[in-house]
């Protein structure tokens, strides 16, 4: 299987939920096409949708609820083709 990482395309605060009382858009184990949202990344008030980019299984998520993120940085890996 191949590990595919999930980057920030912009730097600001990363969200896991479309709003604090949603579920999570993605968990960890949770199987997702390439086109998924599975997080937010908002800077001056205007929240960014971050795709899966590759389908298969979430394996972990390498931030946390409202961290702040560079661009690029890694914040999911997802074991492509599982």
């Amino acid at each position: 299987m191949t590990r595919h990482e999930v980057v920030s395309p912009i730097p600001g605060v990363f969200y896991r939920r479309p709003d604090p009382d949603s579920d999570p858009f993605a968990k960890e184990g949770q199987t997702v096409a390439a086109d998924d949202t599975v997080c937010l990344v908002e800077v001056m008030k205007s929240f960014h949708q971050v795709s899966a980019g590759a389908a298969g299984r979430i394996v972990e998520f390498l931030v946390e609820n409202e961290d702040v993120v560079d661009a690029g940085q890694p914040v999911a890996v997802i074991e492509a083709g599982s």
